[in-house]
């Protein structure tokens, strides 16, 4: 098997913001979380030190990075998540994705825009707790009251306020002017908090314990459901709140090189793209190109180009829209993709199609337990503080996932993106989504765990560190710090971070392509078992608040040990019995 951490340095492209983070992966004997909130981190890593598994792990995470990061996700979002228990063997997906009012009508959105992007319009039916609680049931090893406890002390005891956190508050204070709870809560006379400012938020760690007492119910019925309906002028409904379901859904799975992917299917585009690229790419030699070279930006970029022409037509809630899944991940397609690559000048658009809304602000986590249980999970409130409501004596921010809906051709969402009638409202549909949770096997066993937060640049974040570690060797940090670029066909031009050196830019621009420098795309959230060494890495992104929670409860082995692998446990060869 290629070994998959071989190299201890960093690359020599690296973005500005990825010299935050370590140059060196983290590592761990048994277990390893990493995630975008690192405020967060701790809660995780708490669980598995004290024998959770790496469900539990995510689930606690997930609660206290609504509590540090609430400008991201949270209680008033929504989730995905793919998942594999070393019980069975078995992976799969959970799509606790909004979905839109029994109200909503795409008539209305058409004739007041404005509306799907702030304020009551803008929110759809949360399902982040409902998410978390059947992750719970079904995976959970530690009972759900205790996996509670570290956001409720964070949000009661407070959290201190570092550069990510100001700097966020700092960029959207001026927008919650109208927005008096949500400008309460999370600024400081109007202000960005300062820096080592300690946030409190004590109607949150309330709402927190009643969510620790009535698990996924807490949010469908009672007296924070009665808020919500108020607080929206019941464009979200008590019956909207008590009629939402979370969907098991099975996985898109693809395979690259020696490798299984096992990703998100509709209503996110991220799985189908990713397996989708990675077809495409399996037919070059990625690794005999010179990373971040013109010739590997065109190829990508050209593959990237074509994949999200497929998201921006025929892409959607397959609930509702019969999304061709099979043909979009089959061999077949990916050579008649592949057919349309062009060395020499840009892959040509084969259709009219506009680019669809997508999300921002999100949240990622992934985890991997000594046991072979792995997770990935991606939450969000959409854009910043997403609606900019904050529920009155509850402290929860809802999202704004309406505006990942299409509302029309030429109605662009917040990344100025178009859509198509795949992706239009209607009720109880869910929004299309570019959230990219994965898991990638090996011989049946989770080896990798990876998503990012950042609407349309997650997809391209993903493909790029999985392609750094599988075709390129690279080791989980460096994996992640690379410098990385996007295309999403529309609009067309080829986003690239600043490191890449003029020569590339000059050969790219030459082969056709608008160049447009952007510092962060997306941060990718890594964590690693290698069988071989029988060790866990992990690449936190310093493009954002990134953290690892590395694991290490078991003793250190002596040089003279056998360290043998039972699943995906350490064990010393003392410990095997005969």
């Amino acid at each position: 098997m290629k070994k998959l951490i071989l190299i201890l340095f960093v690359s020599t492209l690296v973005s500005e913001a990825a010299l935050a983070a370590s140059f060196e992966p983290a590592w761990g004997r048994d277990g390893m979380l990493v995630t975008s909130v690192g405020p967060a981190a701790w809660a995780g890593q708490q669980v598995l030190e004290n024998g959770g598994n790496a469900i539990d792990a995510a689930i606690a995470t997930a609660f206290a990075a609504a509590v540090a990061h609430p400008f991201s996700s949270g209680v008033g979002g929504g989730m995905f998540a793919v998942v594999h228990s070393a019980a069975d063997g078995t992976s799969t997906s959970l799509d606790a994705r909004e979905t839109a009012p029994a109200g909503a009508t795409a008539e209305f959105y058409t004739k007041n825009p404005g509306s799907i992007r702030s304020g009551a319009r803008s929110v759809a039916v949360p399902g982040m707790v409902q998410g978390a609680w059947a992750l719970h049931q079904k995976y959970g090893s530690m009972p759900w009251e205790k996996l509670l406890e570290p956001a409720i002390k964070m949000a009661s005891e407070g959290v201190r306020v570092e550069i990510w956190h100001h700097n966020v508050v700092k960029r959207v204070a001026e927008r919650l002017k109208d927005f008096p709870e949500t400008r309460r809560i999370q600024t400081v006379d109007g202000m960005a908090p300062p820096l080592g400012w300690n946030h409190v938020q004590p109607e949150l760690a309330e709402s927190l314990r009643w969510i620790q007492k009535k698990g996924g119910k807490a949010l469908a019925v009672g007296p924070i459901a009665a808020k919500i309906a108020k607080a929206t002028g019941n464009a979200v409904t008590e019956l909207d709140l008590a009629r939402y379901e979370v969907k098991w859904r099975e996985p898109i799975r693809g395979s690259y090189r020696d490798y299984e992917i096992v990703s998100m299917p509709p209503p996110s585009s991220g799985g189908i793209l990713l397996v989708q690229m990675l077809n495409i790419l399996s037919r070059y030699d990625l690794s005999a190109m010179n990373h971040g070279s013109s010739e590997y930006v065109h190829l990508l970029a050209s593959t990237m180009k074509m994949a999200f022409e497929d998201r921006a037509g025929i892409l959607g809630d397959s609930d509702f829209y019969d999304v061709p899944v099979e043909k979009l991940i089959s061999m077949a397609y990916a050579d008649q993709q592949a057919a349309r690559f062009d060395p020499r000048g840009q892959v040509k658009a084969r259709s009219d199609h506009a680019q669809v809304p997508d999300d921002d602000g999100t949240t990622h986590i992934s985890v991997i337990d000594k046991h072979g249980n792995a997770i990935a999970i991606t939450q969000t409130i959409n854009t910043l503080f997403g609606s900019k409501i904050t529920v009155p004596g509850t402290g929860i921010v809802l999202n704004n996932e309406m505006d990942d809906f299409s509302i029309g051709p030429e109605l662009a969402n917040s990344w100025g993106a178009t859509g198509s009638t795949a992706n239009m409202v209607a009720p109880g549909k869910r929004p299309l989504s570019s959230m990219t949770p994965t898991l990638v096997l090996q011989d049946g066993k989770p080896v990798m765990v990876i998503g990012s937060p950042m609407g349309t640049l997650i997809i391209s974040a993903v493909l790029q560190t999985l392609i750094n570690v599988i075709d390129f060797d690279f080791d989980a940090q460096r994996a992640v710090n690379a410098p990385r670029f996007h295309h999403q066909w529309k609009p067309d031009r080829l986003t690239i971070e600043p490191e890449f050196p003029v020569e590339v830019r000059e050969r790219l621009q030459s082969l056709g392509y608008e160049l447009r420098e952007f510092s962060i795309i997306g941060a990718a959230e890594l964590a690693v078992f290698d069988p071989d060494a029988c060790m866990f890495w992990g690449g936190a992104d310093g493009r954002r608040d990134s953290r690892t929670g590395a694991v290490n409860t078991s003793p250190v082995p002596r040089p003279s040990e056998t360290v043998q692998c039972v699943g995906t446990s350490r064990n010393t060869a003392e410990a095997v019995p005969d």
